[in-house]
């Protein structure tokens, strides 16, 4: 039995390493909403990472990919994730927070810096 428990905690451990260390590094590039983002998404990963350590194998096998695809997905150049992988790397992780029965993890999309300020409709038809 502490084999299994031991096995279960490696895997956790390393996909939770994964998390950090990316997280890390964007940490030297991203500022503001971006960063706050990447942090919340590093949040929930590792809510899911450890709350399915004992789930099925489907389970697991999902929270594992949505952790692989935030730490590797990369659509610029360098060391920084642009905002749309960041975007894409947000939906991944909301589908696999919803399906698997956690939608308290779901993180919720910062508005676009302009749009806070926009003018309700009712100003913009005067």
């Amino acid at each position: 039995m502490a084999v299994e428990e031991r096995s279960s905690g490696s895997g956790t451990d390393i996909l939770i390493r994964k998390v950090d260390s990316h997280v890390t590094t964007l940490r030297g590039g991203l500022h503001g909403p971006e960063l706050e983002l990447a942090e919340r998404l590093a949040d929930c990963l590792r809510e899911l990472v450890v709350s399915t350590a004992q789930a099925s194998a489907a389970d697991r096998a999902q929270v594992r990919a949505a952790v692989h695809y935030f730490v590797l997905r990369r659509e610029s150049r360098g060391r920084l994730l642009s905002v749309r992988s960041l975007a894409a790397a947000q939906r991944l992780v909301n589908k696999a927070a919803s399906q698997l029965g956690r939608p308290d993890l779901v993180v919720d999309g910062r508005p676009a810096r302009g749009a806070v300020d926009a003018p309700p409709d009712r100003t913009a038809r005067s």
